[in-house]
């Protein structure tokens, strides 16, 4: 019927490999580049668990070998198969299209991406541009909350902490953290050490 020539299918992940067992993450090299193991990879915010490959194939629209250097999270996915049927999103969203990405045009661009997550002690993590910040323990009651910064572009395992060379980035991303959190009505995901 000639279905594949109208019809965009796309393979991607909604987290890094995980380490609990059922695969051999390090023998597959499952993270590709990213550390993996434990403390890095699912279920943290470290870019080996929330990092993955997102491949679209769409005959005649999408060229063969193009690539983009736009970044995206899975709320921009409403958006996206909004614009492909060409409607409005039919609840407000912080999401973004990708379709001008997806046909080779500027695309729609989010100024920072944030993540909240109340397990392994409570994390936060914004991508900005090629910066990254990661604040960890924030429910742990017997860790101080820690707070690092990463440049991407040139330490994509996040292995060096430049938080305290770049204080005015690491400060902006801290007050990023502090709008983009909202206190939860459940009582295990409450992160006290930021609301208080």
């Amino acid at each position: 019927l000639g279905l594949e020539k109208n019809t965009i299918i796309i393979f991607t992940s909604d987290n890094g490999p995980t380490y609990t067992g059922g695969a051999d993450s390090p023998w597959f090299k499952s993270g590709g580049p990213f550390n993996e193991e434990y403390g890095r990879g699912k279920g943290f915010l470290n870019e080996g668990g929330i990092r993955v490959p997102f491949i679209a194939n769409w005959p005649e629209t999408i060229k063969p070998g193009q690539h983009s250097d736009v970044i995206s999270s899975f709320q921009d996915m409403l958006p996206t198969f909004a614009a492909l049927a060409g409607i409005p999103p039919s609840t407000p969203t912080d999401g973004k299209s990708l379709l001008g990405s997806f046909k080779g045009e500027s695309a729609q661009v989010h100024d920072y991406l944030y993540w909240e997550i109340p397990e392994y002690g409570g994390q936060q993590a914004v991508r900005m541009g090629k910066w990254k910040g990661i604040r960890k323990n924030i429910i742990a009651k017997e860790k101080d909350m820690t707070f690092e910064l990463f440049d991407l572009s040139n330490d994509i395992k996040e292995e060096h902490d430049l938080s305290v060379q770049f204080p005015d980035i690491s400060e902006k991303i801290k007050q990023i953290m502090k709008k983009e959190h909202q206190k939860s009505s459940i009582d295990r995901f409450q992160m006290p050490k930021i609301e208080n």
